[in-house]
């Protein structure tokens, strides 16, 4: 690939990154929330309660992260943390009722601000994009020791 071809793609990525998060942002507010919140609403949803080493993993992001996330939602009644029976050292996250009334606000805003992202693209396309960035998600995955150029750290 050439550097023109490379600066249009990776420019189109951290711009759309960022204008999602800003969107992202600007709607969660009225709901009290910032973003990285509704990730961790979404995950005990769709799972149940959670211990905070397992949210971390899901949600992609460092277990400090998700300790301020669930200190703040814990603080606004959203969750709730109690020690784990077989491991007192972790606490299991559950959402309280208020945190699913929550949830279920958040569901609604997040197919709105899908059907935003996608407005004006054909439905073929729309339906291949999760695969398509999840993709382009494992290839820049820090977490997999990938080295630029396509090489691995452990090759």
């Amino acid at each position: 690939m050439d550097f023109e071809q490379a600066d249009a793609l990776n420019q189109a990525v951290r711009l759309l990154s960022l204008r999602h998060r800003a969107r992202t942002a600007a709607l969660l507010a009225p709901l009290g929330l910032h973003p990285g919140q509704e990730a961790l609403l979404l995950e005990l949803a769709r799972t149940g309660p959670r211990i905070q080493a397992q949210l971390s993993e899901a949600l992609g992001c460092e277990p400090p992260s998700v300790t301020l996330m669930a200190r703040k939602l814990e603080a606004a009644g959203h969750i709730r943390r109690t020690p784990d029976p077989s491991d007192k050292r972790a606490s299991v996250v559950e959402l309280t009722d208020s945190g699913a009334e929550l949830t279920d606000r958040v569901k609604d805003l997040w197919c709105a601000l899908a059907e935003e992202t996608v407005a004006g693209l054909p439905a073929a396309t729309v339906a291949e994009l999760p695969g398509l960035l999840g993709t382009l998600t494992g290839n820049v995955d820090t977490r997999r020791g990938r080295q630029p150029g396509g090489g691995r750290e452990d090759a």
